[in-house]
């Protein structure tokens, strides 16, 4: 069992040892922390602090111990309830409050549970931001408050409902043109808050939805993470329905991966590529996304006359990038879609309504849309850590066997090949070294993340 404490937040596994994992302690300390910070930002009177979860399993527990630690530290608390983290991001600043906090472990399966923080704007804290955090929880230096000053929970559980208003009214969303379309599509929710938002978001689209996993149980029905190999349900679900597409996002709905009509994957690497071909098609610029993310995105980018940068792996560091570069659309190679005509979060709500737009306009099918695009494969792999693995040591070692090799090293080591790249990162969610390949077929990309798992085997002599 496991806990992770990190910039971005604290993730752990429910149940067991105290400061060994997620336990009602830890997560009562972490908000606390949290709650502290907030009250160091500004010198007023009230604070509000917005909280939400996806529906897994321990998510009331954690929800309820957060809640009432933010409360004692005479914080009000705008309950969400069950929600998705983009619908938490753009509801802090709609509410005016001084933060925000999903309770969610994203894909981790059902016995993880963590706090993702947001800061005013609604977006994650940066780096400098978490590490305040996380020494304020060291120190134990929290000040509670007194009786006739604690904070306030008031429930609002219209903010899904107000999130698909805004999505319906930005401008690319050409909601005409998709009602027109009639499409049929298959929803996979695993069992979490996605099975709520995504199924409100197409019925007002228009479109007819078969709805699979979407009872909100928290009881994933396969590995949460959208991967082809966990969803051969909905693989048959779109071909027995004749669907036009299966959609899929993750238990707090920020990742979004589409199916085509044969049931194949049309690849979360290119869930972005064609929301940025859409967007960029008619409002050129600038795109960014980390550096494990396919390189059709910058393709795509500089057809449209455009520049694409690639940032450190991390939702704040593409966001980051994303305002220097002034980019009008960008995200993560996992699925995730950041729009800032919406907001600087990675949003599945957002990416189905352009996407869908996308397809309706263009009048072809999921698989036609895939086939136009640059085709690169890649490979995601792991190695499991131990304790006594030097993973510093392990990367360095990388970087001087390709030092010959084009070399970036802000995140890990990415080697860049010719016609191929080898991305080598410490996992901030999970104890893993992630192996990312990509190159022209499927067999290269295989072959080279398991040429690279070889040769970092041999060096730790593992």
């Amino acid at each position: 069992m496991t806990l992770i404490k990190s910039i971005s937040g604290i993730r752990g596994t429910i149940g067991g040892a105290v400061e060994e994992n997620l336990t009602p302690i830890d997560a009562v300390k972490f908000a606390s922390a949290y709650g502290t910070w907030i009250k160091q930002q500004r010198n007023k009177e009230n604070y509000r602090v917005v909280v939400g979860r996806d529906a897994r399993i321990s998510g009331e527990m954690i929800q309820n111990l957060v809640m009432n630690t933010l409360v004692g530290l005479g914080i009000h608390v705008i309950d969400l309830g069950l929600s998705t983290t983009p619908t938490v991001e753009i509801a802090v600043p709609m509410e005016h409050a001084d933060g925000g906090i999903i309770l969610t472990a994203s894909h981790n399966p059902k016995q993880w549970n963590a706090l993702k923080l947001l800061n005013s704007d609604g977006e994650f804290l940066n780096g400098e931001e978490g590490q305040k955090i996380l020494e304020i929880a060291e120190s134990n230096d929290m000040t509670f408050a007194e009786v006739d000053d604690l904070g306030k929970i008031t429930k609002n559980q219209a903010y899904i409902d107000m999130h698909i208003d805004e999505v319906l009214a930005l401008p690319l969303v050409n909601a005409e043109a998709i009602d027109k379309a009639n499409f049929k599509v298959v929803v996979d929710g695993v069992n979490s808050t996605g099975g709520i938002a995504i199924p409100l978001l197409l019925d007002r689209l228009g479109v007819h939805t078969e709805k699979l996993y979407c009872e909100p149980t928290g009881h994933f029905p396969h590995n949460p993470e959208p991967l082809k190999e966990h969803l051969t349900d909905l693989s048959e679900a779109v071909k027995k329905e004749g669907a036009d597409l299966g959609i899929v996002v993750d238990p707090d709905v920020d990742r979004l991966a589409f199916m085509d009509e044969n049931g194949e994957m049309f690849g979360e690497e290119y869930t972005l590529v064609a929301c940025a071909d859409y967007v960029l098609s008619k409002t050129p610029g600038n795109t960014v996304s980390n550096m494990s993310s396919t390189r059709a995105l910058r393709d795509v980018t500089e057809k449209h006359g455009g520049t694409y940068e690639a940032s450190a792996v991390g939702e704040v560091n593409v966001v980051s990038l994303m305002k220097k570069n002034n980019a009008v659309i960008g995200g993560e190679g996992n699925g995730g879609i950041i729009y800032p005509e919406s907001h600087y979060g990675r949003d599945a709500l957002v990416g189905i309504a352009l996407f869908l737009s996308l397809l309706a306009e263009k009048k072809m099918s999921v698989s036609e849309l895939k086939a136009s695009y640059p085709l690169y494969f890649m490979s995601k792999k792991k190695i499991q850590l131990t304790p006594e693995l030097d993973v510093d040591g392990l990367l360095k070692a990388m970087e001087e066997k390709y030092s010959h090799e084009r070399l970036t090293t802000i995140d890990g080591v990415k080697i860049d090949f010719d016609n191929s790249w080898v991305h080598l990162r410490k996992s901030n969610t999970e104890p893993i070294i992630r192996i990312y390949t990509e190159a022209p077929s499927q067999s290269e990309a295989d072959t080279l993340a398991d040429r690279i798992i070889g040769e970092i085997k041999h060096i730790a002599n593992i």
